[in-house]
């Protein structure tokens, strides 16, 4: 079966069935998308469209749910991001509820602004990542490996099977440096973190999670990096 954000990849084109109100729309998607949670359908105040929101995206439909539309809506005289700012609300993660002390741990100055970061070890823009978040300051980062990429799991678990994980880690991450487990070792807590990514929706890596709960999927220079920590830290 195709995932469902395959599917949502293009507009897809729904039976025309008349569905007079929220509550119509809702019974009638869940019959469209059985193995999807849908959270609620909420009327927008454009365009005649209703927000339907599942579990893991944000989508818009017509009254009559003839199209399904997928992507952001913005508006054009303030040039606010509507479906950002909303997905923001909705998606929005508790960060204190993140395990926390399971993950690996770098403090760099201070450490009082946080991070959480969602990452792949053979991921070009995780590296990329890395080489920014040298330069941070005042900050503690709390990373979670996770397997994407083919490949990543083995050296998930080497870095994990390490005698000092977040040296081998960084060892791999900024110097190319082939991971070797030291023992074999439990690595059962890698596949929790994978459980965790998928429960919040985390489906490409780098994604990073701020202290006010919002996440950001995707590289981010440290300029950008510094700034949005200071704002997170300071709500």
């Amino acid at each position: 079966m195709k995932s469902f954000a395959y599917l949502l990849l293009s507009v897809l084109f729904l039976a025309n069935t008349a569905c007079a109100d929220e509550a119509g729309i809702k019974s009638e998607m869940a019959k469209k998308f059985p193995y999807q949670k849908i959270i609620s359908v909420s009327k927008t105040p454009y365009l005649d469209l209703y927000e339907v929101v599942f579990e893991d995206q944000l989508v818009y439909t017509d009254e009559k749910m003839s199209y399904l539309f997928s992507g952001n809506v913005i508006d054009l005289k303030t040039m606010k991001n509507l479906t950002e700012a909303r997905e923001r609300q909705i998606y929005t993660v508790k960060f204190d509820t993140l395990p926390l002390h399971l993950a690996l741990k770098k403090v760099l100055g201070n450490g009082t602004r946080r991070v959480a970061v969602f990452t792949d070890p053979n991921c070009p823009y995780c590296k990329k990542l890395e080489k920014e978040m040298v330069n941070l300051s005042n900050a503690t980062v709390y990373l979670f490996p996770i397997a994407i990429l083919p490949g990543s799991e083995e050296k998930a678990r080497a870095i994990w099977c390490s005698t000092d994980r977040l040296k081998a880690w960084e060892d791999h991450m900024l110097s190319g440096v082939a991971p070797v487990a030291a023992v074999p070792c439990d690595t059962s807590v890698l596949k929790e973190f994978s459980k965790l990514a998928k429960s919040l929706r985390v489906y490409v890596t780098p994604t990073l999670i701020f202290e006010d709960g919002f996440s950001k999927a995707g590289w981010m220079e440290l300029n950008l990096l510094e700034q949005q920590l200071s704002d997170s830290s300071a709500k």
